[in-house]
């Protein structure tokens, strides 16, 4: 039978509530790895101290986790923690309060009111306060920017911010993204910057960080699956859900690497778990998706509703007959919507869906018994169809006394529906 992830915290917090964590354990940990055997030592003894140093290292790594700082509940997961202010965490009874400010030059007072940390991101609450009088305007926050959070075996990117006003236009109350911080970190410093004359002017503020405040995940496990598309395979490597979000880590295997669109849906127990985005630099990737509904956990599910498709031409299509009716090639749509005589030979307009990317450097037509390479290309302008239904068409122009018979496309790629669904397996 599976344990509901309260059960599983309270044997976690039972645990935890036995081990006494090491006083001032970054310090030991700073001072062990710096303090590395002379050169003139042996090579054994050398050895023999990196595999001691590394065998501690990672007994204290699996061992000191994100402690929970108090058992989930139904209101637990009825509730959006990446959209509430940091007085509203803490009226919760999480996140860790900091209230450390920097002064920009302008006077502008920059405040980190707050954090709340755990395996997927780390949140910073924070505020900006104008001088008295002087109210905040939209091109103002191009010029502001927090740059990396540092600190003690962490180097973590931003990953955006946002906000909005505060008690009134002088004020505004942000959150900031970062990757998650490692708990060894006793202090973190981040890099808030603005631009002055088109250089980046940095302001870092440091506080004290205190992992015991952050909460854990509530399902970590490596994950070995993956789904066939035109382009290759994308494999599925692991699934991390926090209070916060629900991250799942993969990479691409393909023999060439296009833009990889795609949509994504998570689903637990056949609830739909909101889609929040895509991070990652290829081949790997990183989907995002909101918080768990629930803490009984009976089925995950992963679902590529669609991705990037490849289609080959293998026919040449007909001109004959132009017309706003489309040509079905594969699972996808053309249209042929003109084919017109012009001083220097022959146009023809072709309309497609906006993802719909057309090979341009190979299409060609025959004419006269030869084939006729494209001479221009204009740029793409939007079709309507009506019905929110807009395309996207473009003007091939030819060189060519014969009129055209037949276009010779090679291959395009389109967003092409496939409709996968995975399960992924959880702990019982």
């Amino acid at each position: 039978m599976m344990k509901t992830i309260e059960e599983k915290l309270k044997e976690h917090k039972q645990t935890f509530d036995t081990m006494q964590t090491p006083s001032e354990l970054e310090g030991r940990l700073r001072d062990a790895l710096h303090n590395v055997p002379d050169k003139k030592k042996s090579k054994n003894k050398a050895v023999s101290w990196i595999a001691s140093a590394a065998a501690v290292f990672i007994l204290l790594v699996g061992v000191y986790q994100y402690p929970a700082l108090a058992y989930y509940g139904e209101k637990f997961f009825k509730t959006n923690w990446g959209a509430l202010s940091f007085s509203e965490v803490t009226e919760q009874g999480y996140g860790q309060k900091v209230d450390e400010s920097i002064t920009l030059r302008d006077g502008t007072v920059v405040t980190i009111n707050g954090v709340m940390a755990d395996d997927n991101v780390f949140l910073m609450y924070y505020t900006m306060d104008r001088p008295v009088g002087i109210e905040f305007k939209d091109e103002d926050f191009r010029r502001y920017g927090f740059d990396k959070l540092t600190g003690f075996l962490t180097d973590s990117n931003s990953q955006g911010y946002g906000g909005g006003d505060g008690k009134n236009k002088s004020q505004f109350v942000g959150q900031a993204r970062f990757e998650p911080v490692s708990p060894f970190s006793r202090t973190l410093t981040v890099n808030f910057y603005e631009w002055i004359n088109d250089e980046r002017v940095f302001y870092p503020i440091s506080f004290k960080f205190e992992a015991n405040k952050a909460m854990k995940s509530i399902i970590k496990q490596e994950l070995d699956q993956s789904i066939e598309v035109d382009h290759g395979t994308i494999h599925y490597n692991s699934i991390s859900a926090s209070p916060t979000s629900t991250l799942i880590k993969g990479r691409y295997e393909f023999e060439e690497y296009p833009r990889t669109y795609g949509k994504y849906k998570l689903y637990v127990n056949g609830i739909e778990v909101q889609y929040k985005g895509k991070h990652g630099k290829m081949p790997e990737f990183e989907l995002i998706f909101d918080m768990l509904p629930t803490d009984r956990i009976n089925s995950i599910e992963l679902e590529l509703e669609n991705f990037l498709g490849y289609q080959k031409i293998e026919e040449p299509i007909s001109l004959a007959s132009p017309s706003d009716r489309s040509i079905k090639i594969g699972d996808e749509k053309l249209w042929i919507r003109s084919v017109t005589k012009t001083g220097t030979g022959y146009d023809v307009v072709i309309a497609r869906r906006e993802f719909t990317k057309l090979k341009w450097d190979t299409i060609s037509v025959t004419a006269g018994g030869k084939v006729i390479p494209v001479s221009s290309i204009s740029e793409s302008r939007p079709w309507d169809l009506r019905n929110n239904n807009i395309m996207r068409e473009n003007t091939f122009s030819f060189n060519t006394k014969d009129k055209p018979e037949s276009l010779l496309l090679e291959d395009f790629t389109y967003i092409k529906t496939y409709n996968k669904r995975i399960s992924l397996p959880i702990h019982k």
